[in-house]
C-alpha cells in the first residue's frame, strides 16, 4: 500500500507536537524555537514536525504545522499531496475554537480531504467534550472525538476515525 501523508493542525498549544512525538515509530523531525512571544509554552513549532506511524499495514506519514498565524504560510507547503487531516484544538481553551474553525476551513478550502477534529486534553476536566465541540464548530459528531495525545492508546483514536472515513 502506499503510504498516506496525513496533516495534523490547530492552533498553538493544541497537541500537534505532542501527538506525533507520542505515535511515531520513527525518530520525529521537528523544528522547534523559543517562542518569541508569550504564547503560554517555552518552545513552538516553525516550521513543521514529522513522523511515522503503521497502523496494520498502512504506513501513515504525519506532518504537524505551526500553530501561529505568522507561519501559515506552511500551511500550504505542508498540505501539499495530503490524503487526510486532523485538526486538534484543545478542550480546555475555547477561546481558540474559532481560529480552530478559521483553519480547518482555510486548509479544507485549499485541500478537500477527509478530516477529523481531535479535542485534546480530555484526561484534564473541566474541559468541553467532542460533542459540545462539534455542536460548536458545525461538524458531524462523527467527525470529533476526544483524545490525551500523551497516552498512545488514546492519541491514535483520531487516526483510526480518519482511516474510517477514508477508507
Amino acid at each position: 500500500m502506499e503510504p498516506l501523508k496525513v496533516v495534523v493542525s490547530g492552533p498553538v498549544g493544541a497537541g500537534k507536537s505532542t501527538l506525533i512525538r507520542t505515535l511515531s515509530e520513527t525518530e520525529i523531525v521537528d523544528t522547534d524555537a523559543r517562542a518569541s512571544e508569550a504564547i503560554g509554552k517555552d518552545l513552538t513549532t516553525v516550521a513543521m514536525d514529522y513522523g511515522t506511524l503503521r497502523l496494520d499495514d498502512q504506513l501513515l506519514y504525519l506532518f504537524g504545522t505551526p500553530g501561529q498565524e505568522r507561519f501559515d504560510f506552511m500551511w500550504d507547503v505542508l498540505t501539499e499531496g495530503a490524503l487526510g487531516l486532523v485538526l486538534l484544538v484543545r478542550g480546555d481553551r475555547p477561546q481558540d475554537f474559532p481560529q480552530a474553525r478559521r483553519q480547518l476551513d482555510y486548509l479544507l478550502s485549499q485541500r478537500p480531504v477527509p478530516y477529523v477534529v481531535g479535542v485534546t486534553r480530555q484526561d484534564r476536566p473541566p474541559v468541553w467534550g467532542p460533542d459540545e465541540v462539534a455542536l460548536y464548530l458545525g461538524q458531524p459528531p462523527e467527525r470529533v472525538v476526544g483524545l490525551n495525545a500523551t497516552e498512545p492508546a488514546s492519541a491514535v483514536g483520531p487516526l483510526l476515525r480518519l482511516l474510517e472515513l477514508m477508507l
